[in-house]
């Protein structure tokens, strides 16, 4: 069961994935299909549809096939305004049940995928990452930077699309891996997400990461054999859900769930949080040997 309260867009239609990425490349959109229906058997309330560089045709007919089959919204998900074009000029409503597609996402830098939005009104994925510098995209390095960032896309949406509610914003402050955290982003994220939460002009948006990238790069099981990549998910969910955090990019197959705070990975997410520099990996590494 999923954590009330916690919306999932399945991630499993994505070139990135190698498995996809074979279906792809062969061609077999009846498997691309077939993700999209075990991802909606397992829960998830939208379907990601990420066909990397592959063109605007192919992603035109991902979404109709996939609508075709299922009849949950789509997450539209490139930085390419010409393959979102032809994702969301595909897009049918009627099989959403009337439900918006997400387009993921918009940065300070994307500032013309707001242009598409009387093509297909979309639910954007707001990607506060960046910050601009005298006119230039840049790193959002710190708590106040990431919150700012995401004021001024927030902004940018009432400008670009008049009536747009914050029910229908999503922000996404940036989640890095736990397992190479060196300069404080798992800190500044937390933090972002709580300035974010309390701002009364922004109560009722949405906030969402991508949560697999969380455990990138680390083993799946700890020395004693016992899965860990769900518990150090969970772990964040538990932070972080109670600062706004109520949609991810996620697995279906994951066990997410509510952690007690004397639960190993809520230990070892503390430990991460305590510690500055390399002393963040080693705490991991110390959660992954005992």
């Amino acid at each position: 069961m999923a954590i009330p309260g916690l919306t999932i867009i399945g991630e499993s239609i994505n070139d990135s994935v190698p498995s996809t990425k074979a279906l792809f490349d062969a061609g077999d959109l009846e498997g691309i299909v077939a993700l999209a229906t075990s991802q909606v058997e397992g829960g998830a309330a939208y379907i990601d549809v990420n066909v990397g560089a592959r063109g605007p045709d192919l992603m035109a007919e991902v979404v109709r096939r996939v609508q075709t089959a299922i009849d949950r919204p789509l997450s539209i998900d490139t930085p390419d305004p010409v393959l979102a074009r032809a994702g969301l000029a595909t897009y049918s409503l009627e099989r959403a049940g009337g439900q918006k597609p997400v387009l993921n996402s918009i940065t300070v830098s994307r500032e013309e995928m707001w242009d598409l939005y009387p093509l297909q009104p979309f639910r954007p994925i707001l990607l506060s990452t960046e910050i601009l510098v005298d006119g230039r995209p840049q790193p959002a390095r710190t708590a106040e930077q990431t919150y700012e960032a995401a004021r001024f896309l927030v902004d940018l949406a009432r400008r670009r699309c008049p009536g747009i509610s914050n029910a229908d914003l999503i922000i996404d402050p940036g989640i890095v891996p736990i397992a190479s955290d060196t300069e404080g982003n798992l800190k500044r994220l937390l933090r972002a997400m709580e300035l974010i939460h309390n701002d009364p002009d922004l109560a009722g948006v949405h906030m969402s990461v991508g949560l697999s990238n969380f455990t990138v790069m680390l083993p799946p099981k700890r020395k004693d054999g016992s899965p860990v990549k769900s518990a150090l998910e969970s772990a964040f969910l538990t932070k972080a859900m109670p600062l706004g955090l109520d949609m991810i990019i996620g697995s279906v197959k994951r066990k997410y769930e509510l952690l007690p705070p004397e639960h190993p990975a809520m230990q070892c997410l503390e430990a991460v949080l305590q510690a500055e520099g390399f002393e963040a990996i080693m705490a991991v590494r110390k959660f992954y040997a005992e």
